[in-house]
């Protein structure tokens, strides 16, 4: 009987370790997928979200601008006519 017990506890023992092995190869895996995704966002010259919505207020703002120098030049346009 002891034999028994010892064999299913070296058999526990290796399937534990086999599981841990497994677990570690997993954060590895993901650690390499994760910095490939990375390096390819990198070299896609993405922005970020602050930098667009930077450059998307200014094109508000010059386009509110544009629009009220046209109506300044329509007035005076038609002033000289």
């Amino acid at each position: 009987m002891q034999t028994q017990s010892a064999f299913f506890d070296a058999i526990a023992n290796m399937m534990t370790e086999v599981a841990g092995a497994a677990d570690g190869a997993r954060r590895e895996a993901e650690t390499v997928f994760r910095s490939q995704v990375e390096r390819l966002v990198a070299d896609m010259d993405f922005v970020s979200r602050e930098e667009f919505e930077t450059v998307h207020e200014m094109a508000r703002i010059a386009r509110e601008e544009n629009e009220a120098l046209k109506l300044r030049l329509d007035a005076l346009e038609k002033s000289q006519s």
